[in-house]
């Protein structure tokens, strides 16, 4: 199918192909002759006219130009790679993820339960050791408020064997001095712990507050006086025995 720009361009081939075959037929100009002039001579030069033929114009005969549509080339397209189904494991993902899950959970809790476990581990020796030093201080102030003439020397060992560090180191040396007072006053000390408390404690070391009553009898009183005591003391826990030793004894009211 011949367009309208395809009859565009035939018109104006047929009209420049016209143009150059006038052009030719043309005959080219004559041009006029010179006359040199001679020193001396008037310069005027008188012009003669020229005929000019006239020329016989050929008809031409234009012939039809057949225009012929040009075929758009189809262009080559690249081949598109060819992917691969992707199997469908989803289930097999979700399968892994939750065992993994489980992992992490059962890790987490055993690392919870060993940090609740030594937590608990912890707490338990402090109360224990609470304990103990409470019922060592308990039995020391009963037996250094409760001295008898009749079993002084027993007496005097069982707080020796109690006693640790200064506190026995001060004991022995007074210990003779203690033993002649008892003896020459006839003493007889009974005493019973009212109330005791830990003021503070690891599992080395504790003080403890305890207030005693003690009922004594000696040469002047022989019926017996009730005196309150209230004794501080400071313990600390034998490495070799275990045993809660009496470090230091003070009255404190």
């Amino acid at each position: 199918m011949v367009t309208r720009e395809d009859r565009r361009a035939v018109a104006l081939a047929t009209r420049r192909s016209a143009r150059q075959v006038v052009r030719r037929a043309v005959a080219p100009e004559v041009e006029p002759e010179r006359v040199e002039a001679q020193p001396g001579e008037d310069q005027t030069v008188e012009l003669q006219p020229v005929e000019l033929q006239p020329v016989e114009l050929q008809a031409v005969e234009l012939q039809p130009v057949e225009v012929r549509p040009v075929e758009p080339k189809p262009v080559a397209r690249r081949p598109r790679p060819i992917r691969k189904p992707r199997l469908k494991n989803r289930p097999a993902r979700r399968g892994r993820l939750a065992v993994q899950l489980l992992v992490v959970a059962l890790v987490g809790a055993v690392a919870a339960a060993g940090l609740l476990g030594r937590q608990w581990y912890d707490q338990r020796q402090l109360d224990t050791a609470r304990q103990q030093a409470l019922a060592a201080a308990r039995q020391v102030t009963v037996d250094f408020v409760s001295i008898s003439a009749a079993t002084i020397d027993r007496d005097l060992q069982r707080i020796a064997d109690g006693a640790t560090g200064q506190f026995k180191e001060e004991f022995a040396r007074g210990m003779a001095q203690v033993r002649a007072a008892v003896v020459e006053n006839k003493v007889d000390s009974r005493g019973t712990v009212l109330r005791a408390g830990v003021v503070s404690a690891d599992r080395r070391t504790a003080v403890v507050l305890v207030a005693v009553d003690a009922t004594v009898k000696n040469a002047n009183a022989p019926d017996g006086r009730l005196s309150h005591y209230r004794i501080q003391v400071n313990l600390g826990r034998d490495g070799a025995s275990g045993r809660w030793l009496v470090s230091q004894l003070q009255f404190v009211g």
